[in-house]
């Protein structure tokens, strides 16, 4: 499984992020993968996945079927996320 986090830093809501990631690694031990949706990768995963709201979390099986998305706010509690972790 992949689960991609995708937000934009400078944001009124970058902090909520940052600390939800700080969290989840704090209480899990896994890292999620962060992708800035201006970035060329971010745009590509974003127009593959239909992704227009920030911030997005998503997750996708190893060949790259999504399974579930969350987006806005408020952000999914971490056992949502960490079960596709």
């Amino acid at each position: 499984m992949r689960v991609v986090v995708l937000y934009r830093d400078q944001t009124d809501y970058a902090r909520t992020v940052i600390d939800f990631l700080h969290d989840f690694e704090h209480q899990t031990g896994h890292k999620l993968e962060i992708l800035d949706p201006d970035s060329a990768e971010g745009m590509l995963f974003c127009d593959t996945y239909g992704i227009v709201d920030y911030p997005t979390i998503i997750a996708t099986s190893d060949d790259g079927v999504m399974q579930n998305t969350w987006n806005g706010l408020p952000l999914p509690t971490i056992s949502e996320v960490s079960y596709y972790v």
